[in-house]
């Protein structure tokens, strides 16, 4: 992120708080759709805006027909017309490298570059196309249309949204300014840190031993498991930090905009099973893969078998969305596999009369699912194929987990070691806080007078436990955070790009 585009979007989130204070739905409407389409040309491209909005004007159309005759052949127009074109920009050129020498060196392939965030406004649009197949109520109009696939916060990489969530929001005023603003800053803060700070520091490292970029980018070198291992955990928290975060800059951004979008993570590495991990990673595009490819791919036949394969399908799916290669395949093909694999197990734990004791059995569930999803981060960074399969050998072999193997510096085992002690650390404690409100509300009831409403006893509970001057420090906190974070690496004026942007 450079010093320019950093100014951008800070006027462009400035004019949109601003336009909270419009006393008007459809004068409102419009300024968030200008300044959204000011920020998305600003990063992006003229050319790139002129796709975003001729995929609006399409996708409207399609939507359009979809009201008027809900029909399963229109429904699959809409969605082959967003698949093609998805494909072109993504996948066309990834393929063309495969094919014989005179088509792979095509100028026009050559030429091909992805546009920003094309994926998940892709997304957007399908998902809206199948909510009026299925006759949801909603009628929006071109300009709210337009607004839902380019408001700024979510346009470049999620969360990804839907239209029977944002339409009533974009169709009324908001309210609680203060409130907003408050929330809305806390959370901006909260993902500016975990992206500039926590993930630059994975990503780059503290010494010359570098992080892990260079764990990974490093040839020649035969890994240890311990590194392999100390490598998949460093970036799936990298991955956290740096998405997470973004997750957290953007809901916070909408919130002080006076619009609330859908929660992206919600403590993943606590998940006890791989089930449970998908509900709480990436969420928003977890339950789009569920709704809009799983499910209908598992209703096309009632075997459970095939519901085994819609989910593996599903998953391959997800996979080979992230990228063209065949490292992506075999991730998503490993996480299908995992997700059947503990469909069979709890169908074969209903048969076995044996159970562990509750938190031995809960912990040991935490850390097989945590060691299984850091080793399938090894097949989402890794390279290319070979190395993929080199570090997960290193983890196989018995002889790889000597001391004596250890390649990557000291450093950086003391940096991952400090981010993941750092973040149950912070989990647990805003654990506890969230117990002792509880407590606290439970109290205020007991001791209140008969006829307190419990409205007013959880207002006194929030105003209690928030932070109620962030809103004054927030501007000054985020400026000198963001310009620690651009400089504290030593690296000019622009850090690494966010990891999902380039999907």
């Amino acid at each position: 992120m450079t010093t320019q585009t950093l100014f951008i979007l800070l006027s462009v989130l400035l004019i949109s708080c601003a336009s909270r204070f419009v006393p008007a739905v459809k004068p409102r409407q419009w300024i968030l759709l200008a300044v959204s389409y000011f920020a998305y040309s600003s990063l992006a491209g003229y050319g790139f805006l002129a796709l975003l909005i001729a995929s609006s004007l399409m996708n409207y159309f399609w939507g359009s027909l979809l009201r008027k005759r809900p029909a399963a052949a229109l429904l699959c127009a809409g969605i082959a017309s967003n698949v093609l074109l998805l494909a072109f920009f993504k996948y066309l050129p990834p393929l063309a490298r495969m094919w014989p020498a005179p088509f792979s060196e095509l100028d026009f392939v050559q030429r091909i570059v992805l546009p920003l965030g094309v994926s998940f406004w892709t997304f957007q649009a399908i998902s809206y196309l199948f909510d009026t197949y299925l006759e949801e109520e909603m009628d929006p109009s071109l300009v709210e249309f337009c607004l839902y696939m380019a408001f700024w916060p979510t346009v470049v990489s999620g969360p990804v949204c839907r239209l029977t969530r944002m339409l009533p929001q974009f169709r009324s005023l908001p309210a609680s300014v203060r409130e907003d603003y408050s929330a809305g800053a806390v959370r901006l803060i909260q993902g500016l840190f975990m992206r500039f700070v926590l993930a630059e520091l994975l990503a780059t490292g503290v010494s010359q031993g570098g992080g892990v970029a260079a764990g990974f980018d490093s040839s020649g070198i035969q890994r240890s498991a311990l590194d392999v291992w100390a490598l998949a955990i460093g970036f799936g928290f990298q991955l956290f930090f740096d998405f997470a975060g973004y997750s957290n800059i953007v809901i916070g951004a909408a919130r002080m905009v006076g619009i609330r979008l859908e929660e992206n993570f919600n403590r993943p590495y606590l998940s006890t099973t791989p089930a449970l991990f998908w509900a709480r990673w990436h969420m928003s595009l977890s339950f789009w893969i569920r709704d809009y490819v799983y499910t209908p791919l598992a209703t096309l036949r009632r075997d459970q078998w095939w519901r085994y394969a819609a989910l593996a399908i599903s998953m391959v799916i997800f996979g080979f969305w992230h990228d063209a290669k065949l490292t992506m395949l075999l991730w998503g093909t490993y996480q299908g596999l995992m997700l059947v694999g503990h469909r069979l197990g709890q169908q074969l734990s209903r048969r076995i009369p044996f159970n562990l004791p509750n938190p031995l059995a809960t912990f040991l569930s935490w850390g097989a699912t945590f060691a299984l999803m850091s080793l399938g981060w090894v097949l989402f960074r890794a390279n290319d194929l070979t190395q993929a399969s080199r570090l997960l050998a290193s983890v196989m072999s018995p002889s790889a987990y000597r001391l004596s193997r250890i390649t990557l510096h000291p450093d950086y085992y003391f940096l991952v070691g400090l981010m993941v002690a750092g973040y149950f650390g912070y989990v647990g404690l805003t654990r506890l806080v969230e117990l002792w409100t509880e407590f606290y509300q439970r109290e205020l009831l007991n001791r209140a007078p008969s006829g307190t409403s419990l409205g007013g006893i959880a207002l006194r509970t929030s105003n209690a436990v928030a932070i109620r001057k962030w809103w004054v420090l927030a501007p000054v906190l985020t400026l000198m955070l963001v310009s620690a974070g651009l400089g504290l690496f030593g690296k000019g004026s622009s850090t690494a790009p966010f990891i999902y942007m380039l999907f």
